[in-house]
């Protein structure tokens, strides 16, 4: 089956089920209605054909059959969506690309940071030897959480003045968010679930409990050199 696939000269989706960044690039492809070859990875245990295809080793990467490589998922989302946008997902890039630019990049760098820092505020906490500093996990997560809360914050003042971050139509802005935003609900949902954010939280509700999420989250066994990709979406 593989073989018969290559021949197709499809693309190759190097993905990872749970990472938020390879969840909207699936998302994009899924919309877009294109076809790619799904190689699902462990992170812990990268193949070599992945490494080589990427230096950076970070999914999504998606290997194109020229050979062109696009290894961030922001340009991934805007390939798949450049071949075939049949839900207007990028109207809101060109009718207001300065604010959707400034959105993204708050997303991917600020809140990112405080998502990682919070989440995982074992691996960032100071010591002593840091600057004099000395502070807990606990310290740490809350800090960061509390950075993040500012821009989901934000996010619902947004929604109170339309459906979505995109405008009248879920797109571009909201599918890039939205696997982010999980995340941050992850960390503790009982916190989270208890916050006054009375747009936000049925935005994501809506999100969590769609097909289309559950199509993007189904389980695949991780690829082997041996085999192991599928035709995705199915």
């Amino acid at each position: 089956m593989t073989e018969n696939m290559h021949e197709n000269n499809l693309p190759i989706l190097w993905s990872f089920r749970r990472c938020p960044y390879a969840m909207r690039a699936r998302l994009a492809i899924q919309s877009s209605g294109c076809k790619v070859l799904l190689r699902e990875i462990l992170l812990r245990d990268k193949p070599e054909d992945f490494i080589k295809d990427s230096a950076k080793a970070t999914v999504p990467v998606l290997r194109l059959p020229d050979g062109q490589v696009i290894d961030e998922s922001l340009d991934v989302m805007r390939w798949a969506l450049a071949q075939n946008d049949p839900e207007e997902w990028c109207h809101i890039l060109s009718t207001d690309p300065e604010a959707s630019q400034a959105f993204l990049d708050e997303l991917d760098g600020g809140f990112k940071s405080a998502l990682d820092r919070y989440k995982y505020a074992s691996r960032y906490v100071k010591t002593p030897g840091d600057d004099g500093a000395d502070e807990s996990s606990l310290d740490t997560a809350l800090h960061h959480r509390s950075i993040g809360v500012e821009f989901i914050q934000r996010i619902d003042a947004k929604l109170a003045e339309q459906p979505y971050l995109s405008g009248q139509k879920q797109g571009f802005l909201d599918f890039a968010c939205l696997p982010f935003i999980r995340q941050f609900r992850i960390a503790d949902p009982e916190w989270f679930d208890g916050q006054n954010w009375p747009y936000l939280h049925p935005w994501l509700q809506d999100f969590l409990q769609s097909e289309r999420f559950a199509a993007v989250m189904k389980k695949y066994d991780p690829w082997k050199e041996t085999g192991g990709e599928g035709l995705w979406p199915w």
